[in-house]
């Protein structure tokens, strides 16, 4: 009987849309918002679907790719990149080739992503796994604000509610473009986006809270929406890149990338070679640049990260700053870029700067700093001849168009509900947070709003 019982288990796994995998062990897992291997491995666990040709549906946004999201229902929101090939930028660069992914506000290019980052495309797919998989727990997320900003629209647009934990000093990153702020519960942290990090992971264990950590570069539907990204490139160019640049920060997504190229060379269609993932970081916060510089697997926080506190206060894109990045796990970044055969770029201020005003004279619109990182490593790529001219190119432009925001849109700042301060002396006031989120929790608005319209 119990060998019939796990039999039984086994074919629902298998007839389910999809099951993770451990990448150490290869362990099946079945998802019950399951982030980390049950079995204890230091690895990204990764999303296995049943269906090996993805199909790209219309009308959904998004969810056109609901096939490859963790998830069975689809919100009804308009946020997705778009691809397009690069005439002026391109040109200016010699480049062929030259593909870009734009995820932001662009009405001309039919692009509505108000929050102007491709975070847009991680919280619907997040919040939808938590539904299904984590009986309805409320998420608890924490950023360097555009994370938290991409969520909080998403809870805006659709009353599905959120704890989101930002540093102080990005509080004004904070906004949505909807007055409708009842499902967020804002909490500010006088300390940097390691700070915020560490209270997210103390107000989850409050038992009396009905809170679940959305869980970052390990949650596969964060990396699973962020895929779209290349989903849509390929569809756009028929084909995968020979070169693949990006930003990163954690570089999650990045690694959402890889995983997305491993699934479509599956799929058979678009071609067998793995594109080259090139990344990069701005200097002088760079700990993953700097360990890759040396060809080391882990980071070492004396070596790769001195004076991180100002050194962060320094960068031009301090959204990018991430002391604990998802670098030596297994399926991180160092395997991704080992895999590839891609390479780390550190970015200077300057370099940013003079990339920024370049693209957005070529191209008609206004970057994210963070994409001005990667738009330099691209100049920077093709400078040093390790790029070919005619090479096909994606450039994965993860933010912009805030300017062309703010003519159409009036944005709202969301009052923080709480400051904390984790570097006093003081212990976190526990009790005091467990009675503004139960406050939160119980209000009869949010309570009427949980069930969300898909």
């Amino acid at each position: 009987m119990q060998s019939k019982c796990k039999a039984n288990a086994k074919c629902k796994v298998q007839n389910e849309k999809y099951h993770l995998r451990c990448l150490e062990c290869g362990k099946t897992i079945p998802d019950r918002y399951t982030n980390t291997c049950p079995e204890g491995h230091d690895s990204l666990l990764r999303t296995a679907y049943e269906r090996k040709r993805i199909r790209k549906i219309s009308g959904k946004g998004m969810f056109n790719y609901i096939d490859w999201l963790p998830v069975e229902e689809a919100l009804s929101i308009n946020a997705s990149p778009i691809t397009y090939k690069s005439e002026d930028f391109g040109k200016e660069l010699g480049l062929k080739n030259l593909y870009i992914s734009f995820s932001g506000y662009w009405q001309e290019k039919s692009v509505f992503m108000k929050t102007c980052t491709f975070k847009e495309i991680e919280a619907p797919p997040t919040f939808l796994r938590a539904k299904e998989r984590a009986s309805g727990k409320i998420l608890v997320v924490a950023s360097a604000g555009n994370t938290s900003r991409a969520f909080a629209e998403v809870a805006s647009m659709t009353g599905m509610p959120v704890v989101a934990i930002v540093p102080k000093s990005c509080i004004h990153r904070m906004w949505t473009t909807t007055e409708n702020h009842d499902c967020i519960f804002l909490i500010s942290v006088d300390g940097d986006y390691s700070d915020a990090i560490a209270i997210s992971k103390e107000i989850v264990k409050i038992e009396a809270l009905g809170l679940i950590e959305e869980g970052g570069a390990r949650n596969v539907a964060r990396r699973d929406g962020m895929g779209v990204v290349e989903l849509e490139a390929a569809f756009f160019m028929k084909v995968l890149p020979d070169y693949y640049f990006q930003a990163v920060g954690s570089g999650t997504g990045a690694i959402a990338a890889w995983e997305t190229f491993i699934r479509l060379i599956e799929d058979g269609r678009f071609g067998r070679a793995m594109p080259k993932i090139v990344i990069s970081q701005n200097l002088p916060f760079a700990p993953m640049f700097s360990a890759w510089q040396d060809g080391r697997a882990e980071i070492i926080a004396d070596k790769d990260m001195r004076n991180a506190e100002e050194a962060i206060k320094k960068m031009y894109a301090d959204v990018l700053s991430t002391r604990n990045p998802p670098y030596s796990v297994k399926g991180g970044v160092y395997d991704m870029l080992g895999s590839s055969n891609g390479r780390i770029y550190g970015i200077t201020n300057e370099e940013c700067r003079i990339a920024e005003k370049l693209f957005e004279s070529e191209e008609g619109i206004d970057l994210d700093p963070a994409a001005s990182v990667v738009c330099a490593s691209l100049i920077k790529a093709v400078d040093e001849g390790f790029v070919k001219k005619d090479a096909k190119i994606l450039l994965n432009i993860t933010g912009g168009g805030y300017k062309r925001l703010r003519e159409d849109y009036k944005m709202y700042e969301i009052e923080e509900r709480m400051e904390l301060n984790p570097c006093s002396s003081v212990q976190l006031p526990l009790d005091e947070i467990e009675r503004g989120v139960k406050e939160f929790e119980s209000t009869e608005l949010l309570a009427s709003r949980r069930v969300v319209n898909v």
